[in-house]
């Protein structure tokens, strides 16, 4: 019936078959290889168990109540405010005015 010439001859046959086989193979060739790599990044962002409580939104009210008891510990009226070096101050000279203020109000 179909000569394996008139086949040959054939430019649906000898050019479009191929095409549609590249696109189909590299299809699923190409799904293959994001699978690996969406695989690869779940592997690297696994969390050690430390961070995966803070993130964890369960556990957090927990931790959220630990950080209160620790501000709460903490003597918050007893503070100073220390201004830092402006960038155009020596930062060493400006250390050392600081400690003698401190020591003068001490």
């Amino acid at each position: 019936m179909f000569n394996l010439r008139t086949l040959q001859r054939n430019k649906t046959v000898k050019y479009g078959v191929p095409m549609l086989l590249l696109i189909v193979g590299g299809s699923f060739g190409l799904r293959e290889f994001t699978q690996i790599r969406y695989d690869a990044q779940k592997f690297r962002k696994k969390l050690d168990p430390s961070l995966e409580a803070k993130v964890d939104v369960q556990k957090q009210p927990v931790m959220l109540e630990e950080e209160y008891e620790k501000l709460k510990e903490m003597k918050m009226d007893e503070w100073k405010n220390i201004r830092g070096p402006r960038p155009w101050e020596d930062s060493r000279e400006h250390q050392e005015e600081q400690r003698r203020s401190r020591s003068k109000t001490d």
